[in-house]
């Protein structure tokens, strides 16, 4: 008795699901943007949503792929949630055709026929052609397609060697329960139906297993498949969790229908295909059966499952103000100092997205933890995205405050409040600007852009630390003159720079650096802290006080 090869399945499927990976990112990159197109532009109808999605998972071979386009889209605000849930049923029916084209070419045709020559055409093709091009993602493509069908290829010949050898009645008893969770588990480990769907056909055309054991397992594929979205939307926004939930909802509901019609649906297969003939186009079209069926009943409740599932996930507010939400803008002497106390918060926050952005620890200027510090963990662009609502907010709360009748004085502080705001996102909208040319100055082979890198952090921080002394400060007097020696030191950083820079020039000792990009970073740079600068004067010095800074920093 010949034993089962255990290691040419593995490689079989290990080639099967390279050669899945290998067409998906091929097609990605040849028409990647051309299929986000599509799913974002052309769903914005029901029919149109599952019509689409069915294309595009046909041609991109991976459901995978198209739901987790729909959950970045919906996460985007880009696509609505019923048009999400229409891409993600079409997604189930297009992911179908990787059965037809294994039950079809893979069992029909003899596979080194064209197998073997697509890797051989593909491999040269992969040589002769610059990566990147698109004869080389052609040739990627042809090698994908190969390596699918030379996987199966060595799944089929393990599994028909050792079905010689058995007695098939072994397998035959095992229950269908246990198939589909087989089928389910296989799917969540590979994170590919399709594999689980090859193996089922492999299986079949063997006869190891029955039409019932190998539909049952096609059944768990299906379920099996939800794992991929769920993992995307962990810990994202409500609505990616909508999306994530509708593909779980549809998937065990069509799952459980067809397990439980399992007798029912085999007999309409056997109206069309002889399974007993021809096992795997039967599976083939049971796979298809069972998901437009599904379809069919999820079509007309797709309204009523988006209602209840933004109830399940409601949208959660994320509370960006820490002074001015509770605070009356009728109360007009307490929303003054709330208003001036939350962007002073803008400030801070601004401070700390900058100092993210040059990889700075904030403890180096911070010793408490920030109000946005206290929730999830944000990234640096979460974070801007929060600045961005907290800007939103005090700008919205000085347009209520406006309303009230206001004393001259008062009218007169809150445009210094609201200015300093504008300048301190001003300020940080310079550093977001020149963040990418702060990553490269770090990551570069020069010892030279590395030094600037540094100096740079050094400047930022002693920055801060000393504006952060001025705002702690209760004197006047003190503030003005730590104030304005802070300006003069950025402006004497300034002046050093471009020395520097204009020497170490003239000395040839550049190593050919793009010059004209430092000199305009260190412009942007010197503005912003100016910016950060005049805010806190606005903030925290008197209308006296402010009016002798501004004429002491005259040219």
């Amino acid at each position: 008795m010949l034993p089962f090869d255990y290691w040419k399945m593995f490689a079989g499927l290990g080639i099967f699901l390279f050669g899945m990976q290998l067409l998906e990112n091929s097609v990605k990159d040849l028409s990647g943007r051309a299929f986000r197109r599509i799913i974002r532009d052309y769903t914005n109808t029901r029919l149109k949503a599952i019509a689409n999605g069915t294309l595009v998972t046909a041609l991109l071979q991976s459901s995978s792929a198209v739901s987790l386009m729909v959950l970045a889209f919906v996460g985007a605000g880009i696509m609505s949630m019923e048009n999400a849930i229409g891409v993600i049923l079409g997604s189930n029916i297009g992911t179908t055709l990787t059965a037809w084209i294994v039950a079809t070419l893979g069992f029909k045709i003899k596979i080194e026929t064209f197998a073997l020559p697509f890797i051989g055409i593909g491999a040269l093709g992969l040589i002769l052609f610059k990566p990147g091009t698109r004869l080389y993602h052609i040739n990627r493509l042809l090698i994908g397609f190969g390596f699918l069908f030379l996987g199966l290829d060595y799944m089929k010949t393990s599994v028909e060697a050792f079905s010689q050898t058995i007695d098939p009645s072994r397998f035959r008893d095992l229950a269908l329960w246990k198939c589909l969770l087989i089928g389910m588990l296989m799917t969540a480990v590979m994170q590919a139906s399709a594999a689980t769907i090859a193996i089922a056909l492999t299986a079949l055309d063997s006869q190891l297993m029955s039409f019932d054991m190998a539909a049952a397992l096609v059944i768990g594929s299906n379920i099996g498949t939800t794992v991929t979205v769920l993992l995307g939307a962990v810990g994202g926004t409500p609505a990616k969790k909508r999306v994530a939930a509708s593909h779980l909802v549809f998937n065990l509901v069509t799952a459980t229908i067809a397990f439980a019609t399992l007798p029912a649906m085999v007999m309409v297969v056997n109206l069309f295909i002889d399974t007993s003939t021809d096992g795997p186009m039967g599976l083939a079209l049971f796979h298809t059966i069972f998901n437009v069926t599904g379809v069919l009943i999820f079509l007309p409740v797709v309204h009523v499952m988006t209602v209840f599932l933004v109830k399940l996930f409601p949208a959660r507010k994320e509370r960006v103000c820490v002074y001015i939400d509770n605070t009356p803008a009728e109360e007009i002497d307490t929303a003054v100092i709330a208003l001036k106390n939350e962007t002073v918060h803008l400030l801070q926050e601004c401070q700390w997205y900058t100092l993210k952005s040059l990889h700075i620890d904030k403890r180096l200027v911070f010793e408490e933890p920030l109000p946005f510090e206290k929730g999830k963990r944000l990234t640096t662009d979460e974070l801007y995205t929060r600045i961005k609502e907290l800007h939103s907010a005090i700008i919205a709360y000085y347009a209520m405050i406006q309303t009230q009748k206001l004393d001259p004085w008062v009218l007169r502080d809150l445009e210094r409040m609201i200015l300093a705001s504008r300048n301190i996102m001003n300020s940080v909208k310079n550093f977001k600007g020149i963040r990418p040319n702060f990553d490269e100055f770090e990551a570069s082979d020069s010892a030279f852009l590395n030094l600037q890198y540094d100096r740079f952090r050094k400047r930022l921080i002693a920055l801060y630390n000393e504006i952060n002394e001025v705002i702690s400060s209760d004197d006047l007097q003190y503030r003005y003159d730590t104030l304005l020696n802070v300006f003069n030191r950025v402006e004497t950083a300034d002046n050093s720079f471009i020395q520097s820079i204009v020497q170490t020039s003239s000395a040839g000792r550049t190593e050919q650096l793009d010059l004209s990009t430092l000199f305009l970073v260190n412009r942007l740079f010197t503005q912003a802290c100016r910016m950060f600068i005049f805010s806190v004067k606005d903030l925290m010095l008197t209308k006296e006080g402010a009016d002798t800074f501004d004429r002491a920093i005259e040219p």
